[in-house]
């Protein structure tokens, strides 16, 4: 096991994989793989040295005669694995790496178990009558004996009590039907991990001044709660209705409850703030997602024409907002801004010798924006 663990170690290194959760729980799941093929090689071995084989001898003739089983076993493990390895998708970038680490044991197992361990068995192994055990051997016999003796008893007991023992039999398949339905169940578990993220919306036609007093509030607000260490924030750096706020949460043995609490804590307090709203997540090691979002989910709207995007939107999220499951549903259109309209007079320009291009040139200089020269349409009126 130890070589097969290591060797897996190397073909890791080779495809670029780390150690992480995925890849532990492979290494964690192929400890009891890699030891069928080595157990398999070495009863059989042991069974030609017991009839008085010589060690060698019996070595070859074992691993012989188990060579297809093995093949065939290892071989019908990594089939298992052939699915994953071919996913799509998030989830099958995630679990490639289990798959690829766990057939990497399964497959080094199989040649150390057809190479080492028949080596290993003509060196070590010997016959009954000339083996010597020693203390380390006596001892775990004893325990082994032990053992054996206890599940005798609990076996027979078990044989005895046949109704007791279909009763608990029934209450483990309640338990496990209970367990499955109020167990949270989801793609990526929730974590807690002592740091949550906030943006703030405020109205589109908010004032710089403003919009800092907005962030200047919601800080308070948020450094007020006991289970909050710390609160940066800032605007400005975007859109000018839109803030961000990253917050560091005490540790868990000092706030006694988890992120999401402490966001549920906070939400009736965040709401009576008029003007804008502030949405906080908790930071998570993996994100889904395209882009940073104002909440765990999201969920894009797509239409052929502007007008029916703005008309379904408003209807989606107010429907997804009636949901008693789901809290804090907002959306990123923004199509309430401020809009200033040029009017150009036309025979007035043409009479003094001004032409669209030296308006336009003009109107993006004060503006501080580039806009193209397309951007002034033929009619009289222009909005930018």
């Amino acid at each position: 096991m130890p070589v097969s663990l290591v060797a897996t170690f190397g073909v890791m290194y080779l495809a670029g994989f780390s150690l992480n959760n995925l890849s532990l729980m492979a290494l964690t799941i192929a400890t009891g793989f890699v030891v069928d093929d080595a157990i398999v090689v070495l009863e059989n071995v042991s069974r030609h040295i017991e009839r008085g084989a010589p060690p060698f001898r019996a070595a070859l003739k074992g691993a012989r005669e188990v060579s297809f089983t093995v093949v065939s076993m290892s071989i019908s493990l990594i089939a298992v694995f052939i699915p994953i390895l071919f996913m799509g998708g998030v989830v099958g970038r995630l679990f490639r790496e289990f798959a690829v680490t766990l057939s990497a044991a399964i497959l080094v197992s199989l040649l150390v178990s057809l190479t080492a361990t028949p080596m290993m068995c003509a060196r070590l192994l010997r016959p009954v009558r000339e083996r010597k055990p020693g203390r380390l051997f006596l001892a775990s016999e004893r325990v082994f004996r032990w053992m054996l003796a206890e599940y005798e008893a609990s076996l027979a007991w078990a044989l005895g009590h046949s109704r007791i023992m279909m009763l608990i039999l029934a209450a483990t398949i309640g338990l496990n039907v209970y367990l499955y339905v109020n167990i949270p169940k989801g793609f990526f578990p929730q974590q807690d991990v002592g740091r949550m993220v906030g943006s703030i919306q405020a109205d589109q036609g908010i004032s710089f001044q403003a919009m800092r007093q907005k962030l200047a509030d919601f800080i308070e607000i948020v450094r007020s709660d006991p289970a909050v260490e710390n609160v940066v924030g800032f605007t400005g750096g975007g859109q000018r209705n839109s803030g961000f706020m990253f917050i560091t949460l005490k540790p868990v043995r000092e706030r006694k409850v988890s992120a999401d609490q402490v966001i549920a804590r906070l939400r009736p307090r965040l709401t009576q703030e008029s003007g804008a709203n502030l949405f906080l997540v908790p930071v998570q090691d993996i994100r889904m997602g395209g882009r940073q979002a104002n909440a765990q989910y999201q969920f894009t709207l797509q239409a052929d024409e502007l007008t029916d995007l703005r008309l379904w939107e408003p209807r989606v999220r107010q429907a997804l907002a009636q949901l008693p499951e789901i809290a804090d549903v907002n959306t990123d259109q923004q199509d309430k801004g401020l809009q200033a309209t040029l009017v150009i007079d036309r025979g007035t320009a043409a009479r003094l010798g001004i032409t669209t291009r030296m308006i336009d040139q003009t109107s993006t200089t004060r503006s501080g924006r580039r806009r193209s020269r397309q951007s002034i349409r033929r009619s009289t009126s222009t909005t930018w």
